[in-house]
């Protein structure tokens, strides 16, 4: 007869494989976890347009909730150790996302930060782990991370003036004036037929023309880098190289990289 005991370690070893392992039903989980969690991104940003629905839009809601509620329990599961855990900063971004969806009438308010789970996507070893036994984990990864940064600082500042201003002000009548707001104010375009009122206003402005302006850089940055292979030299620790360095440029050490590493 089994014990709770070994039920348990059972149901750990078989989360860990899947949200760990390399075999192909492994990495298909993942995909399919990461396609619903891509889908639940696109549901955050058209949440703002979807809250006159009423019924329907709560009904998504929970329905999310729950989904990320499984997930996380799993994934808690499969590390072992709850309390490394949640030292993860990224779990904590996940419990006040979740805590939006089963809330939403208390931290509506808040909803416009549930985006930033696009960042923690994006920037988390399960992605990669998964996304990355495809493409090259230097190149097409700087460029995927510097371009959700992007994403999510254009969205999280969308959301954050269309709940503070849409309706308040007749610069911002929807969410279109909001995403309109914040991309001419990130290209420093500055129409002006949509401006914020007040010193607030102002402020949220320059910070986003500074943050997006930076985030746009890095993006472009990232693009047009030299490419570069993550192989740590032995003696320095220098990790980055190029594709067919044969020596280690900051202290000369012979260097062996992988042909299937460029």
């Amino acid at each position: 007869m089994k014990t709770k005991n070994q039920e348990g370690f059972r149901l750990r070893a078989r989360l860990r494989a899947l949200y760990h392992g390399a075999s192909p039903t492994a990495v298909t989980f993942r995909y399919a976890i990461i396609i619903v969690d891509l889908l639940i991104i696109a549901f955050f940003i058209a949440a703002p347009a979807m809250r006159d629905h009423g019924l329907t839009y709560y009904v998504l809601d929970y329905a999310v909730a729950a989904f990320l509620a499984l997930d996380m329990a799993a994934r808690a599961i499969a590390h072992g150790d709850l309390k490394a855990w949640l030292k993860k900063p990224i779990v904590w971004v996940d419990l006040f996302v979740l805590a939006t969806l089963l809330f939403p009438a208390w931290l509506l308010n808040l909803g416009f930060l549930r985006v930033v789970r696009l960042w923690t996507l994006v920037h988390s070893e399960f992605f990669w782990r998964t996304v990355g036994q495809r493409y090259d984990n230097t190149r097409v990864e700087e460029i995927a991370k510097a371009a959700a940064s992007l994403l999510t600082f254009v969205f999280v500042i969308t959301g954050f003036v269309y709940s503070s201003f849409a309706g308040r002000h007749d610069g911002v009548a929807g969410y279109v004036d909001a995403l309109y707001f914040t991309v001419t104010s990130l290209t420093t375009t500055g129409y002006g037929d949509v401006t914020l009122p007040g010193v607030w206003g102002k402020l949220l402005s320059i910070a986003t023309m500074l943050g997006g302006v930076s985030l746009f850089i890095g993006l472009i940055q990232s693009i047009l880098r030299p490419h570069k292979v993550i192989h740590p030299c032995p003696d320095c620790g220098l990790r980055r190289h190029d594709p067919d360095a044969v020596h280690c440029k900051a202290c000369g050490k012979l260097l062996n990289i992988p042909d299937d590493g460029v």
